[in-house]
């Protein structure tokens, strides 16, 4: 039984060594063969870099082509204002919003003076009637009340004068009259100004329309003999007679 363990204690052994030595062995192939597939797979991804640098070197050259490229600037050509035509509704519309704004539209620069000196002639007319006006109604009230610490009418009044019971209802009547005569004036300066306005108005259409009204020269007059038939007989001969004709053109 001893011959038999040790016979089966020296196969053991035996096996062991060999087991080691082939691990020993093998070890080495399998790393080499990892080391073998990492150096592919590196080799593989830079050819993969190498032909993407390829692929965008296209893409890189047209982006520097067209940066070089200079892309000429537009050159604003100028409004030919002789041919320039305005639209009359714009104008009317501009001339009722703005006052002056239509004569501006339509280029007709010079009748801006004229417009803008009538507003201002009116606009002073108004507010100069409206305060004498409001001057000569206070001054009526109080020449017409009993109290004598009201007296604003003696600034109407020349230097000496005074107001008494002798004068007092010939007073009355001019403050009166001056006093409706302003207001009078007043209500006057605020029509004329509206009337200015709806000028302006009226002439910024008008202009704007007339600017595609033919002006040229050829303004002729034509005379010459014609026939004319009156529905008097069906007779041709007899319901046509021989007259002149006259004809304007423009």
């Amino acid at each position: 039984m001893q011959n038999i363990y040790k016979t089966i204690l020296l196969l053991a052994v035996s096996c062991m060594v060999a087991l080691t030595t082939q691990a020993q062995t093998t070890a080495p192939t399998q790393a080499e063969a990892v080391l073998l597939d990492s150096l592919r797979q590196a080799e593989r991804m830079k050819q993969a870099a190498a032909d993407s640098i390829r692929l965008m070197q296209p893409e890189q050259d047209t982006l520097k082509l067209a940066d070089s490229v200079v892309v000429p600037k537009k050159v604003k050509v100028p409004r030919d204002w002789s041919t320039w035509r305005p639209d009359p509704k714009k104008a009317l519309w501009l001339a009722m919003v703005i006052p002056g704004g239509g004569q501006i539209y339509n280029r007709k620069f010079w009748k801006l003076p004229i417009f803008y000196g009538g507003f201002v002639g009116c606009i002073y007319a108004l507010r100069w009637n409206g305060q004498m006006y409001k001057d000569y109604s206070q001054a009526y009230l109080d020449i017409m009340d009993d109290n004598p610490q009201t007296e604003s009418y003696n600034q109407f009044l020349h230097l000496g004068t005074k107001i008494n019971a002798s004068n007092m209802e010939r007073y009355k009547q001019i403050f009166k009259s001056r006093k409706d005569k302003y207001r009078r004036w007043r209500d006057l300066s605020f029509f004329c100004l509206l009337g200015v306005y709806a000028v302006s108005i009226i002439d910024a259409y008008v202009d704007a329309e007339m600017s595609n009204f033919d002006i040229s020269r050829d303004l002729s007059m034509k005379v010459r003999p014609t026939v004319m038939s009156t529905p008097t007989s069906s007779n041709p001969l007899v319901s046509s007679s021989v007259g002149v004709q006259c004809s304007l053109q423009f």
